[in-house]
């Protein structure tokens, strides 16, 4: 599971994830004291929005950079594994932002504890990486990585799982799903598309020693210009979203 060490530059270089994630917090819908677990709260920018409109917010990540900054926005956060979530029937709803996709690995364990923390008739929202989510630029960083003999193939960090896979794995949790799609969203980014590389796979750019690193970027970017860089020169990141609800049947009483 990925882990954000720096809680500023995640806001510099990436705000837009927050940014675009109001009609999220919308279909979630918090109400006035209700309990609400944010499920990879990062910063804690949607937490708090989340808390604005009247409802009691936890939020746990595993970086204590975004902890720190979301105890700062005055929202109760924890570092805590979202593989080992301890609580039990909780919370009246779990939410979680683009924080799902980097723990393929550990997914059974999350939704487990995840259902588990819900009370019955509690709502589970969130949104994702869907299938196709940045297929460019993870083909470009593949190829021009296998160019320097490093199949990368089994080290991508991240899983972007089709709504009909996502739909399945919630109902054999126990879920009752309410709605689950995939939304394209080319996605501006206003820092540059090499910033986006540093930030989100700088795991995979650390594969080469640190002085080839600026080439390969290049490299890189010199594939995807084409596809993902606008006229004007503004870069976009090919993402696709997946965005879901679904609820914990009150008969699990």
């Amino acid at each position: 599971m990925k882990a954000f060490s720096d809680a500023a530059r995640y806001a510099r270089d990436a705000g837009f994830v927050a940014h675009l994630a109001a009609p999220l917090v919308d279909l979630l819908g918090p109400r006035p004291g209700e309990r609400v677990l944010d499920l990879g709260c990062g910063d804690g920018r949607l937490s708090a929005a989340i808390a604005a409109r009247g409802a009691r917010v936890v939020g746990i990540d595993r970086s204590p950079a975004m902890v720190a900054a979301a105890r700062e926005r005055g929202i109760e956060a924890h570092e805590l594994d979202a593989a080992a979530l301890p609580f039990v029937e909780t919370f009246d709803a779990v939410f979680s932002n683009a924080a799902l996709h980097w723990m393929g690995p550990v997914m059974e364990a999350v939704l487990a504890g995840v259902f588990r923390a819900l009370r019955p008739g509690g709502r589970f929202v969130g949104e994702m990486g869907g299938f196709g989510n940045i297929a460019a630029i993870t083909t470009a960083l593949l190829a021009t990585l296998a160019r320097r003999g490093i199949d990368a193939r089994t080290r991508l960090p991240w899983t972007f799982p089709t709504a009909a896979a996502w739909r399945a794995r919630l109902e054999r949790q126990g879920f009752r799903v309410e709605s689950c799609e995939l939304i394209p969203r080319p996605t501006r980014l206003e820092t540059g598309m090499a910033a986006w590389f540093e930030l989100f796979a700088a795991d995979l750019l650390a594969l080469v020693p640190a002085d080839e690193r600026p080439a390969l970027v290049a490299e890189i970017l010199e594939l995807l210009a084409p596809a993902l860089r606008a006229e004007d020169g503004t870069w976009y990141a090919d993402y696709v979203r997946l965005r879901f609800g679904a609820l914990k049947p009150e008969e699990s009483r």
